[in-house]
């Protein structure tokens, strides 16, 4: 039997290495097991390749719009492996990094498979190294992060072969360049795709069984979005249904019921499957615990607790909103909790940032407009196009909107929506303040650098009182 640990974390995405560093700081003997590369599938597969992909396809429409910019670039066009090859040295970087940060926080890192025996006064560790043998490790606490999948729907045939029918991972490393594409899911992941396979020259539809884009989002957000891409190129098809989708030698064909009822059966060179994803729960060994899991998710409380003794989980284990964001402050959450240092209130998942990467981006946080008036709130609403923001005519980014929700008693910003040029990093501006519980006052009163993008959110929290200036 090995050394005890204090903690050992099984996964190592931005949930489970985080929490390993704090565990580390706060004097924690700490492992982590992984096993397959450090950093998960945000660094390895999901979160960063793909947004070095989007950076190509963005670079490319640049080059593409040279000319609006007073420049000459003459029939601009792209090398699909340097693309991926470029994506791929990125994701390496960063593994890289998450192993540099192991060895600098004193962290055991354990190569293998994991899964979980009753033991005291936590679940006993057994891992099974690359050799095949098993061997257990011990541990006052041990939190599983082992994530999340994409979803497979066999009953329509939505069942990825990593040929023809791609996950995520497929998709971020292509073999050839799709001529015709089809995307079933319009979430994050398959517009993120969509948006770079129609840069970059293919023909793609996206279907989506909900009636709009990007279902999560507020509507009125979703609504342009969906007129921007459109305008783009994508066929979108919302209220929509694929079946019986079926790889041949060649092609991939799928019956598409769009909204009207009409049924048609389409050939495509490749498909992507972005309906979801599933927790990583098989094989650990948690029925015999007792862990309790709905529809694939572990079951916590707001500090991790599974209500195993000794036993945790975070991130995507554990249901939605999947994100890397959100599993990292689980994670130090949730070991601040175990070491005593942690706050007293549970985690807070309303504050959470959710971002989409495509052309035009998208982001938000809080309440959307139709789940403010639900939880009956009596609400005004703000609104600022881009159109009216200096900085955006100047870098020829001028379709976007932020619009803003407050509560008309409290002046509480319930929640804020933005469509357009670097959103995903403006976002983080209204999570601050919702964070600090920052009022209506309070934004109209902070002055915002002139000239900035981010001069847009602040005439967005101004209109919601009729008081916009540029507009």
């Amino acid at each position: 039997m090995t050394t005890p640990y204090d903690l050992i974390v099984i996964g190592s995405g931005p949930g489970g290495y985080v929490a390993a560093i704090r565990a580390s700081q706060l004097g924690m003997k700490t492992a982590i097991v992984e096993r397959e590369s450090l950093g998960g599938i945000c660094l390895n597969w999901g979160c960063i390749p793909t947004k070095a992909l989007l950076r190509s396809a963005e670079v490319l429409h640049l080059a593409k719009h040279a000319k609006s910019f007073g420049l000459k670039i003459e029939n601009p066009s792209f090398d699909l492996e340097a693309v991926v090859k470029r994506s791929r040295g990125v994701a390496s970087q960063l593994s890289n990094g998450v192993k540099f940060l192991m060895k600098k926080n004193k962290i055991d890192v354990i190569e293998g498979t994991a899964r979980l025996e009753k033991g005291a006064p936590a679940p006993k560790v057994i891992v099974k190294g690359k050799d095949g043998k098993d061997t257990p490790y011990t541990a006052k606490h041990v939190m599983l992060a082992t994530g999340a999948r994409a979803r497979d729907i066999p009953q329509a045939g939505l069942v990825a072969d990593g040929k023809l029918i791609w996950t995520y991972r497929e998709a971020m490393t292509p073999d050839v360049m799709p001529k015709r594409l089809l995307v079933v899911g319009s979430g994050a992941i398959g517009i993120e795709f969509a948006s770079f396979y129609n840069e970059l020259g293919a023909d793609v539809t996206v279907v989506e069984v909900m009636d709009r884009i990007l279902p999560v989002e507020d509507a009125e957000i979703s609504a342009l979005a969906e007129k921007d891409f459109k305008k783009q190129g994508l066929n979108i098809l919302t209220g929509a249904k694929v079946e019986n989708v079926k790889a041949g030698k060649a092609v991939v064909t799928a019956d598409i019921t769009t909204k009207d009822g009409k049924k048609e059966t389409k050939e495509f060179d490749r498909a992507i499957l972005a309906v979801g994803i599933v927790g990583n729960v098989e094989n650990l060994g948690l029925e015999a615990l007792g862990v309790k899991i709905d529809k694939t998710h572990v079951i916590v409380d707001g500090f991790g607790k599974t209500g195993v003794p000794g036993l945790y989980a975070i991130g995507d284990l554990t249901g939605p909103p999947w994100l890397a964001h959100k599993a990292s402050h689980e994670g130090v959450t949730c070991v601040e909790g175990i070491a005593g240092k942690g706050h007293a209130e549970p985690f807070d998942a309303s504050n959470i940032p959710g971002c989409t990467y495509a052309h035009p981006q998208v982001a938000s946080v809080g309440l959307t407009e139709a789940a403010a008036k639900a939880k009956g709130h009596d609400i005004k609403v703000g609104r600022f196009p881009f159109i009216g923001n200096g900085k955006a005519i100047a870098m020829g980014a001028e379709q976007g909107l932020v619009k803003t929700i407050f509560d008309k008693k409290t002046g509480e910003l319930l929640g804020a929506h933005m469509i357009g040029a670097e959103v995903t990093e403006l976002i983080q501006g209204y999570v601050i303040a919702r964070q600090g519980e920052l009022t209506e006052q309070d934004l109209m009163h902070t002055v915002f650098a002139h000239p900035t993008i981010s001069e847009t959110m602040h005439e967005a929290v101004l209109d919601a009182e009729g008081r916009a200036l540029h507009i």
